[in-house]
């Protein structure tokens, strides 16, 4: 499919939709976190199972959900996956205790699996090769304008009418965008059916798994999104407290600064023509670190400048590494994108855990700490990724990138 011709704009409208449904909902109680601590009485760190069990279980979903979509196809499992989850969606407002919030999530997180298992190997297939990492970069902005768009409205209907009216009116805003998914998305032209056996699916897994430019690719979505998820899983309680004590409504503003991660997941595919994959790494890793260390600062404009910088690299450094995994793979491409999915998500689960566990024992600067860890990881694979390729240039086998 051409770039700019009206198949291309509808697929890449339709997959924006699916984005900002998947984020908007996978991540809508992470703002509300403070209030749904006080009207249960928990803590900050028990409140963010919320937020992580969702989490959780898309990671736990996305490898099975990707072969499902290898059987029955991209289009039918990711329809079937927004359904689920914005039907559980519009029953999350009347949960009557924590554990039936924290269970109801995990369900909505399983039924989400569907939609990232199968969208990228979706534009693998559809898209022609030189404009892939511009669409999945589209997708990614998608994800951050669900991402910005959820936390939001939550914060700002939330502050008049309380978190669970918060949720039923985001319940309602991604049904529309799944029924428009679903009208706009062309049918696939490339797809062919795979299959479900189980010894055919582990032989795949095992194969991808066998490659150290997937394990790094793996290891370096999970390491950026623990940083991620810790950093906005705790923002809202950090803002909410002294010095700062904004309302709930600012606080959910602050979610505004996602538009700077559609601008550089957008941009992911220029950035790695100019810098190579691994160069776009290095500065995606360098922008948040610097991000994360001005996020220290007890003057409320450099921590929202921190923010913008945290998300600027993250943004870019998921679109870049995604976008890698479906180049690599020469088959099973959902199986390669459902384990990128999987660790990427793993990373978010265990950094919205650790990030407020960080948080109530050491405040902000515990949160800082355990992010600057993350990335130190993302730099130290991305260097060993670049020896790697560098021996095999010598040998003659690949070029440098």
């Amino acid at each position: 499919m051409a770039p700019g011709g009206p198949g291309y704009r509808r697929m890449s409208l339709a997959l924006f939709l699916a984005g900002v449904a998947t984020f908007a909902l996978l991540y809508s109680t992470q703002a509300l976190l403070p209030l749904v601590s006080g009207d249960f009485g928990a803590t900050a760190s028990t409140a963010s199972w919320t937020v992580s069990a969702a989490t959780g279980a898309l990671a736990l979903f996305v490898l099975p959900m990707s072969a499902l979509s290898e059987r029955f196809g991209r289009r039918t499992v990711m329809t079937a996956s927004l359904a689920v989850a914005v039907t559980v969606g519009l029953l999350i407002p009347f949960a009557p205790n924590l554990s039936a919030l924290v269970a109801l999530r995990a369900v909505q997180g399983a039924a989400l699996a569907g939609v990232p298992a199968s969208a990228t190997a979706y534009l693998a297939e559809e898209v022609r090769p030189r404009a892939l990492i511009t669409a999945i970069g589209l997708f990614v902005a998608g994800n951050s304008v669900g991402g910005m768009s959820g936390r939001v409205i939550t914060g700002w209907v939330a502050q008049e009418w309380g978190w669970r009216v918060a949720l039923g009116v985001l319940g309602v805003v991604a049904v529309g965008c799944a029924v428009a998914f679903r009208l706009l998305l062309p049918a696939p032209r490339h797809f062919t059916p795979g299959s479900l056996r189980p010894r055919v699916l582990a032989g795949t897994v095992r194969a991808h798994l066998a490659n150290p430019l997937l394990r790094r690719l793996y290891a370096i979505g999970a390491l950026f999104m623990t940083v991620f998820g810790g950093v906005y899983t705790v923002i809202g309680y950090r803002l909410s407290e002294a010095p700062f004590s904004l309302p709930q409504g600012i606080v959910g503003s602050i979610f505004l600064v996602y538009l700077v991660g559609t601008v550089s997941a957008s941009a992911a595919g220029k950035l790695v023509g100019r810098l190579g994959r691994r160069g776009a790494l290095y500065l995606a890793g360098g922008t948040t670190t610097s991000g994360l260390v001005l996020s220290l600062a007890g003057s409320l404009p450099l921590v929202l400048l921190g923010l913008v910088l945290i998300t600027a690299g993250f943004f870019a450094g998921h679109a870049v590494a995604s976008s890698a995994v479906s180049h690599t793979a020469r088959h099973g491409r959902a199986q390669a994108s459902a384990l990128y999915q999987s660790a990427y998500y793993v990373g978010s689960s265990v950094g919205s855990t650790l990030g407020a566990v960080a948080f109530h024992s050491g405040g902000w600067s515990g949160t800082v700490s355990m992010g600057l860890l993350a990335v130190a990881g993302v730099v130290a694979i991305t260097v060993a990724g670049s020896r790697a390729a560098r021996v095999e240039a010598r040998r003659g086998l690949v070029p440098v990138r």
